[in-house]
């Protein structure tokens, strides 16, 4: 396995491996478009797992120069189990500390917290979305 940076090539793939996994639920954040959208942005890590020249996991976070977030880890059903997940989060962990990260926050969708718990993460606070976020502006 390679952990390495995202290419815009792989987004057809990536977008599979979220819809195997039940991650794909909005294509404004999630899809190809979005995915370019991050690849460019300097804030963001996004790391792709692969196995024999073919994607198999992502990873997406940023790091606004205080705090680090790791938005989505995502793994094809069929590679799961095999510390495909555990080299993503830690080669995430290591971009941000390089970048100046003093600590790593995650957004925890459904039911996954012993893998976080695993990796030392701990339930601190909840985190709230507005979509779209033009709910937001216009009140």
């Amino acid at each position: 396995m390679v952990i390495r940076d995202f290419r815009p090539e792989d987004t057809e793939a990536l977008v599979e491996i979220l819809k195997a996994n039940l991650q794909y639920g909005d294509p404004a954040t999630e899809g190809p478009e979005a995915m370019l959208r991050v690849h460019e942005c300097p804030a963001a890590v996004f790391l792709v797992a692969e196995e024999d020249g073919k994607p198999v996991g992502l990873s997406r976070g940023v790091y606004d120069g205080s705090k680090a977030l790791i938005h989505i880890v995502s793994v094809h059903p069929a590679y799961q189990r095999r510390g495909i997940g555990t080299a993503l989060v830690r080669e995430t962990a290591r971009r941000f500390k390089e970048r100046g990260a003093t600590n790593l926050a995650v957004t925890v969708p459904g039911d996954n917290l012993e893998f976080w718990k695993k990796l030392s993460f701990r339930m601190t606070t909840r985190i709230m979305f507005a979509h779209p976020i033009d709910s937001v502006i216009e009140g």
